[in-house]
């Protein structure tokens, strides 16, 4: 099995932020359906979630597969926008600025929260602690010029 270190070396490469944004979320979903909401393929490295959000523009209803970092006991979590350390803030993040209120699937459960985007101290602090959560974050912010958006989700 792949070490943790090396999932995080791989994932702060150039190529890995070119290919994952097209095969990860889309094997998350696959795996996600395939289970009725209990696995998310790539939360067996971190933990994940799949958010359930409007779009933004269209008014659509988008499922997007995502890392996250649980909080207070499953009441809140924190999601980072990085975008595999691409150009471009994505668009997930677009849809909550937006719209605030979704739903999350957490370990087959769906749950209605609401979303807030950090900012100033708050940020600084959630930015320090994800950077200890995975690493990797900080090579993703290095290599863009927008800062990455987190937002805090809590249950509703």
């Amino acid at each position: 099995m792949i070490g943790v270190r090396a999932v995080q070396r791989i994932s702060s490469t150039r190529g890995f932020a070119k290919v994952a944004p097209h095969v990860i979320p889309a094997l998350d979903r696959a795996v996600h359906r395939l289970t009725r909401g209990k696995v998310i393929l790539s939360a067996q490295m971190l933990p994940g979630v799949i958010l359930t959000s409007v779009g933004a523009r269209s008014g659509l209803t988008r499922r997007t597969p995502l890392a996250c970092m649980p909080e207070e006991g499953g009441r809140s979590w924190i999601l980072i926008g990085s975008n595999f350390g691409r150009d471009g803030h994505p668009a997930w993040t677009a849809n909550l600025m937006a719209r605030p209120d979704a739903r999350i699937s957490w370990k087959g459960a769906d749950i209605a929260v609401t979303a807030h985007l950090l900012e100033g101290e708050e940020r600084a602090a959630v930015w320090k602690a994800a950077l200890a959560f995975w690493p990797p974050y900080a090579t993703y912010q290095a290599r863009i010029e927008r800062e990455i958006r987190l937002f805090r989700i809590v249950r509703k």
